[in-house]
């Protein structure tokens, strides 16, 4: 289901377009993983992921996500407060491949078992890569801009080269492809798109109507300082097993599975 690399480079490219954000902007809808007036909270959405581990346990990248707190900051500048929901820096992460979540998770949590198993099934297909691909320590990801999604926003990023890139493929691979993973539900809804998100949106109504186009300013703004200096790169050293509850704490225990890239 995973595109080649030309093929993922186009895609991101048109999807960081000015005129892309545009169109975009006029679909946003509220997320549901936010709920509140005054104050939006994060709301029960408990699944497991394999992501990048968090800012604040990542000590190999802090100028990378210094750089991005920084690039929040400014995108956030002048927007209403109940129109985009901020995550929270500790938390920026990129996953590598969505496992289960939602209402799939709940039903599969019932069953006796299930967590282990899934945990170690995971193990295993960490163990087959590492047995198929020697680790480079070098796979590196780039800053492309920003991407408007109908809930969040984000920014995409591609790979330094063509490497790095099929490293993350073979490992969605070994895991979207296994025999045992998938009996306990987990399945591939989406391509592959590299992306942290920044913000969630919430009140998009007639009310913060004007903030679209401030949104849509800031993000032409900042693209235009990116085309013109250099940004700091995501160095993908490791990929871990980590359960959420909600879109703000992804936690894991120390016996659960990792992969070195």
């Amino acid at each position: 289901m995973d595109e080649n690399y030309q093929t993922y480079l186009n895609r991101l490219a048109r999807l960081t377009l000015p005129e892309t954000h545009e169109a975009q902007l006029q679909n946003i809808q509220e997320s549901p993983k936010f709920q509140g007036t005054a104050e939006r909270k994060p709301v029960h959405f408990p699944g497991y992921s394999v992501i990048t581990p968090p800012w604040a346990e990542d000590p190999k990248n802090p100028e990378f996500y210094q750089y991005l707190q920084e690039t929040q900051t400014q995108l956030f500048q002048d927007l209403a407060p109940d129109f985009l929901v901020p995550v929270i820096p500790d938390s920026f992460h990129l996953t590598l491949a969505d496992l289960i979540w939602d209402g799939a998770y709940l039903n599969k949590s019932q069953d006796p078992g299930f967590e282990e198993q899934l945990r170690s099934h995971l193990a295993s297909s960490f163990s087959e890569f590492a047995q198929e691909v020697t680790p480079s320590q070098n796979n590196r990801w780039q800053l492309l801009g920003f991407m408007v999604r109908p809930r969040a926003i984000t920014v995409c990023l591609i790979p330094k080269d063509e490497a790095s890139y099929n490293q993350i493929l073979q490992l969605r691979r070994l895991i979207y492809q296994s025999p045992a993973l998938v009996g306990l539900g987990v399945e591939q809804q989406y391509h592959f798109t590299a992306h942290i998100t920044l913000g969630y949106f919430g009140d998009v109504s007639e009310k913060n109507l004007s903030n679209r186009q401030k949104l849509y300013n800031h993000l032409d703004r900042l693209r235009n300082q990116w085309l013109e200096a250099e940004q700091p790169d995501l160095l993908v050293h490791r990929g871990e097993l980590r359960k959420f509850d909600d879109m703000t704490n992804y936690y894991r225990q120390p016996d659960w599975g990792v992969v070195e890239f």
